[in-house]
């Protein structure tokens, strides 16, 4: 009921968890060594906290299996990040959460998981049987490395029976998901379909699953799904850089009939010019980052809802979120276009000036006002600093080192390795006839444009990746002139 509030802290220690491997990332062992050990000598989950089930393991299960996954790594990108006599204490903190958080998944006629859990007790008994879709359906990622790390099929299991529960509720007629469900009935509580709070990390995790661990069903959903949010979430004119129309958008549609529902994007849609690049839809991604960009400047910040009809805030607090920062550093690295350089640098400028309090940076209040609230979430230091640090580091180890790496929707680095492509069972769901067939990643395809895959001209690497008509276009839409 209170969109400013999330109970993820638990008492767990989650801010020192959650930057363990920014620490790693900027090549600070001696930090990251200390992290390490306070988080072995001090953490305990066993502990009378209710948490939410999705904010718990994207936060801290994914960042003490990235921190693991960088002290065992034999070749040591980063620099000497082990830990002496380390003996698995992460990977072992990871499994005691993770199977604290499986009682989620039990007593549920879906297969979807309840959103919260005690960590002591298991689920609350006054307990709401309604989730939302990125909730309950953006946990393959963590818990699908943990069974492949432990040999236990245990947690992948569960989390990929939640992704094919809500995949197999979307809309007949339009093929799209809401995004509040009941986990007991299976029926659409919210009927909003959208790219934003709510259902934002249920599309990243098809096709980082995909990437990861090779699994050729979370591919053909993601296209599907890709598909469907061309065919009814997007507007405007048709190619980015060309053309007559509107800048192009995405909207909240009702998931049945694909009618607008309201005229609000909310800022996590902003992390979706960075999926785009990941599947080399690069000219749309240039167009849509360009749109929130333009919302960062009218205003410092990245008000949490933005009305684009009305051209002002619906909700005013900017708690730090990191994805225009993911999104500007994923464009440039797929561009090389200085500008996104340029970008960066006016959202640290941002920072510095508006939200930089005694100790640490706050959440501001109110983005015109620029008031701030006591408050730093966790994902400020493991996303927000450390893709602003990769986007002006070029000779950082996460570029150079020859390694694949990928980030979780929390922005915990992972590499891409043979062993995740690996399970050690051979069907992830009981009952089904055909093996999981792995693909290559060179069959990622988007489903949308021609431009797929095409990399930027070099003639326009260094101009502006949108023509500066379009770029006017964008600023008189959100009030800028």
């Amino acid at each position: 009921s209170n969109l400013n509030i999330n109970d993820v802290l638990g008492n767990y220690s989650l801010t020192l968890i959650d930057a363990l491997d920014t620490l790693a990332v900027m090549g600070n062992s001696s930090e990251f060594q200390k992290a390490v050990k306070l988080v072995i000598d001090t953490v305990s989950f066993d502990k009378d906290s209710t948490v939410q089930v999705f904010e718990a393991t994207i936060r801290v299960l994914g960042s003490l299996l990235s921190a693991h996954i960088i002290i065992t790594d034999t070749k040591q990108p980063f620099g000497d990040m082990t830990i002496k006599d380390y003996d698995n204490e992460l990977l072992h903190l990871a499994h005691d959460l993770a199977v604290r958080l499986l009682p989620a998944f039990e007593n549920t006629k879906t297969g979807i998981p309840y959103p919260r859990v005690n960590l002591k007790k298991g689920v609350p008994p006054d307990s709401h049987n309604e989730t939302c879709t990125a909730g309950a359906g953006s946990l393959l990622v963590e818990f699908g490395i943990l069974s492949r790390l432990l040999g236990d099929s245990t947690f992948e299991w569960v989390a990929r029976r939640a992704v094919k529960a809500l995949w197999s509720l979307r809309s007949n007629n339009t093929g799209l998901l809401g995004n509040v469900v009941n986990i007991q009935t299976g029926h659409w509580v919210g009927k909003q379909s959208g790219l934003g709070a709510g259902s934002d990390s249920f599309y990243e995790y098809l096709l980082k699953s995909y990437i990861l661990f090779g699994e050729k069903e979370d591919l053909e959903m993601f296209n599907t799904a890709y598909q469907n949010i061309q065919n009814h979430l997007r507007r405007g004119r048709e190619a980015c850089n060309e053309g007559e129309g509107d800048p192009p958008l995405y909207v909240n549609v009702n998931m049945y009939t694909g009618q607008l529902m309201n005229t609000w994007i909310d800022s996590l849609q902003a992390f979706f010019p960075g999926l785009q690049v990941l599947i080399g839809d690069v000219e749309d991604a240039i167009c849509l980052h360009a749109f929130y960009y333009a919302i960062w400047k009218r205003y410092g910040a990245l008000p949490e809802r933005y009305n684009w009809q009305l051209q002002a805030p619906d909700v005013p607090f900017y708690p730090l979120r990191p994805e225009l920062v993911e999104s500007t550093y994923l464009l440039y690295q797929a561009t090389k276009n200085p500008f996104y350089l340029h970008v960066g640098m006016d959202i640290l400028q941002s920072l510095e000036k508006y939200t930089k309090a005694k100790c640490g940076y706050a959440t501001l209040h109110h983005v015109v006002e620029k008031t701030k609230e006591d408050r730093m979430e966790s994902f400020f230091l493991s996303e927000t600093c450390k893709y602003l640090y990769l986007l002006f580091d070029e000779e950082n180890p996460v570029h150079k080192s020859g390694n694949k790496f990928m980030f979780t929707t929390e922005g915990h680095i992972v590499s891409v390795d043979e062993r995740f492509r690996n399970s050690l069972w051979e069907d992830i769901l009981p009952g089904e006839e055909e093996s999981a067939e792995k693909t290559k990643p060179t069959e990622l395809k988007a489903a949308n444009f021609s431009s797929n895959c095409n990399r930027v001209p070099d003639e326009r690497r260094y101009l502006l990746p949108l023509k500066s008509n379009y770029m006017r276009q964008i600023d008189r839409m959100v009030g800028l002139i």
